[in-house]
């Protein structure tokens, strides 16, 4: 039984940290989701129309920042853009190493340590699955932003 604990224990503590580096990129458009379903519960929206309203303000950052991330040309603005998803990512990565670190580290030095790492490599996966692969392209009327595949990491690093 102490084995099975163990391994169910580290496989959980595998899920929640492979789920924190897939989703950190996710982390805006969700705090905007739930800021614009508090807003709508509380302004008279009642339950039907609050996850509607927290869906689609979520939605729609997640889409605005996309287009605009894609569409842009200039590297400030690309920027920007990528700090305002890498920033909060790097915030819940922070709490999230600093929970897991409460569990198995006993000195404060050290769990804050953990937590700032856990924060930098969080906050900079973010950053990466933001700007690696992009590359700003022109408005074509023909096809949709992004339909291409995406060149492999080797061959950006090839073109350059």
């Amino acid at each position: 039984m102490l084995a099975l604990g163990l391994l169910l224990n580290t496989v959980g503590l595998g899920v929640i940290c492979w789920l924190m580096f897939t989703l950190a990129v996710y982390i805006l458009p969700f705090i905007v989701a739930l800021n614009a379903g508090f807003w709508a519960y509380y302004s008279g929206a009642g339950v039907l129309g609050t996850p509607l309203v927290a869906v689609a303000a979520g939605g729609m950052t997640l889409a605005i920042a996309q287009i605009a991330f894609a569409m842009t040309q200039s590297l400030i603005l690309r920027t920007v853009i990528a700090a305002a998803f890498a920033l909060p990512a790097t915030f819940a990565g922070y709490h999230l190493a600093l929970a897991i670190a409460h569990f198995g580290v006993p000195s404060p030095v050290w769990q804050q340590l953990f937590a700032c790492f856990g924060a930098v490599f969080i906050g900079g996966t973010a950053w990466t699955r933001l700007t690696i692969l992009t590359e700003p392209r022109p408005l074509d009327s023909n096809a949709a932003v992004g339909s291409g595949p995406q060149p492999g990491l080797a061959a950006a690093a090839r073109q350059k």
